[in-house]
Formats: C-alpha cells, structure tokens, sequence
C-alpha cells in the first residue's frame, strides 16, 4: 500500500498550527441510537479508518461531544492511544444531553464540557476548542467569554466557531480572537460565499469545512436505491438534498465530477472536495471516513487540484437551470 504525498499544508487562522489540507472527520464514527446519526457503526472499522488516515499523513481530526452522545471522542482517544502519530484534535462543545439522550443546546456548560471532553479524548490539552451551535444567540458573549478563559488557563490551544453568522462572529471578536470558523459548504451548499468567507478572509480567521461532499451524496457511492434502503437513524433520509426534486439532479452532478474524475484516476468524492480547495478562503475540509476503505478512497484529496478550467466546468452545471 503506498502511501501518497500530503502536499501542502496551510496556517490555520491565528494559530500555530498548519493543516492538510483534509482532516478525518469523527461524526459518522459516533455510531447509531441518537438524533443526528449516521446509522450503526463498529468501532473496529472506526480506529481502522482514523489509523489509516493518520498513516497516510493526516494531521488533525475534528470531532464533538455531541457525535454518539460521547461516543466518537472516546473512539478517537482510543485510536490515538493505539497510534504512533499525534495529530491536532479538535472537538465542539454546546450541545449536551441527559440521561434521556435527548439534546439540548446551551453555552452555559461549556467549562463542564470540556472536562468531560479532555477525559474522553485522553488528552492534557485540545488544540482547537469550538462552539459547535451558536443556540441560543443570547449565550453568544457567556459562552465565548469562557472560551477565552479556557485559552487563558491552558485547557484549550486555540478556540473556533462552528456554524456563527457574520454577526455573531462580529461580537465574539469584541471579546476575543476567532482562530476558526467551521460551516457547511460543498458545491451544492454554498451560502457562506456571499458574506460569511470574505469576513473570514479580512479577520484573519481560518476556515474549516465540513460536508464538503454533502454527507456522501456526492462521493459517487450514493444511488437513489441506497437512499431508499438506509437504516431509519440516519439523518440524511431526511435532508432535501437527499430527498426530491433535488436528488436527481444532484446525482447528474455526481456524473460530471465522475467524468473529470476520471481524466485524473480519482473518485467523484475527491473532485467535490477538490471544488471547496479551490476557494482561497478555506483552510481545509474535514472529510469523514467510516473504515479503512473508505478513507483509502479520498486519501488522494490531500494532493488533488482542480485546474481553473475544470472549476469552471462545475461551475456552469451549478449555474445552469435544471
């Protein structure tokens, strides 16, 4: 098995630390049984997937409490005790549950979250701590006050949002600096480009995205029949990019980014992250993986580029009218 070149990697916003450009994304890894799952998951084939990864050159993955109610993070620092490499880990707080499993939203937790989360993931310190929900909007200050303060005593090396508007990520600046933003964006969402990136990009605040292939619809592994046969805890049966009018065409996309795919012997998955790459903004993607096999597919995303012309190739598909 050869291992591919990492390529480069980039500075992500105010930090220290300097990314590839894909990180193992923990969220399908939490396994089933809770609102936002991806279906059953072995956490055999988990540690398989977050091994290779590292193996391959990796540096950072991105998890949160949330993800299997505790479960990914337990996952991850099992994987990480069992692995020779020491990535960057990063994971969200905000979301929290009871013994009901049920979820509930608050940034009042968050100096309790992260003690849980430290314990979980096996680690001293987490080197980029996240709000992974501004909700509800009036916390915004409370939470991220105490996030300055965990930078402040050493629990945390650098502190992000996930998921804040320009405005809520203007008054967290009022308060303390914004090492990251991480909001969805792939070539079929993309409502962070008129606002939301160019903030970004004159803050100094670094971008990683997440569901750059849409939660696999547009790895090229995704049929209308596989749609119709998931498991009745996975969200995605419910999105409407999985659902019609919107999935047909989603799928004629898949078929073009198989055909340029294909000019360069890679798979669809890696063309749609190539695609968020392409924009100056984003730092990095997190690309999730839930075994071995399935990360040895968008290993090749860590070197793979788009060419201006083949960009514009998607683009004129994403503009044109259904």
């Amino acid at each position: 098995m050869t291992t591919p070149s990492i390529g480069t990697t980039k500075k992500l916003g105010n930090s220290d630390m300097q990314l590839t450009s894909i990180g193992f994304g923990a969220w399908a890894i939490g396994g089933g049984d809770w609102q936002y799952a991806w279906g059953p998951q072995e956490d055999s084939d988990s540690i398989a997937a977050i091994h290779r990864s590292l193996d391959a050159g990796i540096n950072w993955i991105d998890t949160a409490a949330v993800y299997g109610l505790g479960h990914s993070e337990e996952v991850v620092g099992k994987a990480l005790k069992s692995s020779s490499h020491k990535p960057y880990v990063f994971t969200k707080s905000s979301m929290t549950w009871g013994e009901d499993r049920q979820i509930v939203q608050t940034m009042k937790k968050i100096r309790e979250e992260v003690e849980q989360s430290l314990r979980r993931l096996q680690v001293e310190t987490i080197d980029l701590y996240q709000i992974h929900w501004p909700v509800p909007d009036d916390e915004v200050e409370e939470g991220w006050t105490t996030m300055a303060d965990l930078q402040r005593e050493g629990k945390v090396r650098w502190i992000g949002v996930s998921n804040f508007s320009v405005s809520q990520m203007e008054r967290a600046l009022k308060i303390a600096p914004i090492t990251s933003l991480q909001p969805p964006y792939s070539m079929i969402n993309r409502s962070i480009e008129p606002e939301i990136l160019p903030f970004c990009a004159k803050h100094g605040i670094g971008v990683i995205n997440y569901s750059p292939m849409q939660s696999g619809l547009l790895t090229g592994a995704m049929t209308a029949e596989r749609i119709a046969k998931m498991p009745a805890d996975d969200f995605r049966r419910n999105t409407k990019q999985f659902k019609e009018p919107l999935l047909s065409r989603n799928l004629e996309l898949v078929e073009l980014l198989r055909t340029i795919g294909k000019r360069h012997n890679v798979e669809p998955g890696v063309v749609a992250i190539a695609w968020t790459l392409h924009q100056p903004a984003i730092t990095a993607a997190i690309v999730g993986g839930r075994n071995a096999k399935q990360v040895e597919g968008v290993l090749p995303a860590l070197t793979f580029r788009l060419s201006d012309a083949e960009y514009a190739e998607v683009g004129d598909f994403l503009t044109a009218k259904p």
